[in-house]
């Protein structure tokens, strides 16, 4: 995957992220927020790991040119 392609796919994952947020903040069931919450945290997790795969291959591309 190109470092556009993570960094596209991470944009994808930030909006999601804050969807998930404002759900976060409208919601009065507690049950619903510790929903929310572990999938604002898997959500982060997944942006992490997108950008460390945008840095390897811009680094990577870098490194070949």
């Amino acid at each position: 995957m190109s470092a556009d392609e993570s960094l596209n796919k991470a944009e994808d994952l930030l909006a999601r992220l804050e969807a998930a947020r404002g759900r976060l903040e409208a919601t009065k069931d507690p049950d619903a927020a510790i929903e929310l919450l572990q999938e604002l945290s898997d959500l982060a997790r997944e942006v992490e790991a997108e950008l460390q795969r945008a840095r390897r291959a811009a680094e990577a591309d870098a490194a070949g040119s």
